[in-house]
């Protein structure tokens, strides 16, 4: 690496930007507020010196599998017009510093769940993160299934909130995972599938980059139409009211109608776009009802 793409990152300001952008702070966010979620919808109340421990230890555990996921994919992210920009594959940051910078955030991030929130939280926390990068990350370029592995701790953090409050893995809270998880899947495919050109470039894996359109297009109906059922599980289970069942149903629905629209006829990267761009509006508004019609 050049020593003029280090003098544009030698600044304090521009090198701090760049070490934030490693952490994905949309991706990051998404997962704190799924958290948080977590922990609204959970009985007992949850002191507020806990919460704000839960969700910096929740952050900084996140950041790391981002950080270190860029550090160990930052050669592929170069091939892919949506992360050849990153601070690695662009060049504007020291590799060694992006893996100290991860390391760091994660020997602070579970310490800090286990003794500031509570063990079980904190078992999570380094299922989390081990499961991300070790086993995720480096899956990807060699299976289609990383897909579901990836989901997984994906999935984790409105668990993690749960037991922040509860201190164990409750039913409801298994059914938070199950939403998060089953989400995942479709939506990972959607996004893979608009992009799929960029991941066939980069040699990784996903779903849409080895399979056919039919057999991508398929898994993303069936995936979302577990995942309207399991939806459904809070209100049957004498969790939240029939209001948010009402808008759990249309939810689905609609997203579910952007996965069979265009079916046949539309291109998969057209397709694919309506179905991430609907699975963003999807959890956001799920989670919301849930919280305002939880009974839990």
């Amino acid at each position: 690496m050049s020593t003029a793409s280090f003098r544009a990152t030698t600044g304090l300001v521009p090198t701090f930007r760049d070490l934030v952008a490693l952490t994905k702070p949309r991706v990051t966010s998404l997962v704190l507020a799924t958290a948080g979620a977590g922990m609204a919808l959970a009985p007992g109340e949850l002191p507020r010196s806990r919460a704000v421990i839960m969700l910096l230890g929740t952050f900084c555990c996140v950041a790391s599998a981002n950080a270190l996921n860029c550090f160990m994919e930052r050669e592929s992210d170069k091939l892919m017009r949506r992360t050849r920009s990153r601070p690695l594959p662009a060049g504007r940051l020291d590799p060694s510093l992006a893996l100290g910078f991860g390391l760091l955030l994660g020997a602070l991030s579970i310490p800090m769940l286990v003794l500031g929130v509570n063990g079980v939280t904190g078992g999570l926390g380094a299922l989390a993160l081990l499961s991300y990068v070790a086993v995720y990350t480096p899956m990807k370029t060699m299976s289609p299934l990383a897909l579901v592995v990836g989901a997984v701790p994906g999935a984790l953090p409105p668990l993690m909130g749960w037991t922040a409050v509860t201190g164990h893995i409750g039913a409801f809270g298994l059914v938070l995972f199950a939403i998060l998880f089953l989400w995942q899947l479709p939506h990972v495919i959607g996004l893979g599938s608009f992009r799929r050109e960029e991941y066939v470039a980069a040699g990784i894996r996903v779903l849409p980059a080895v399979y056919g359109e039919r057999f991508v297009k398929t898994h993303a109906v069936i995936w979302t139409l577990v995942l309207c059922a399991v939806s459904a599980l809070p209100n049957i289970m004498g969790w939240a009211g029939n209001a948010y069942l009402a808008t759990a149903v249309l939810l689905g629905l609609g997203y579910l109608a952007a996965t069979v629209r265009g079916f046949r006829s539309a291109p998969l990267a057209g397709w694919g776009r309506q179905v991430f761009v609907s699975s963003l509006f999807y959890l956001p508004l799920l989670f919301l009802s849930m919280m305002l019609d939880g009974r839990v």
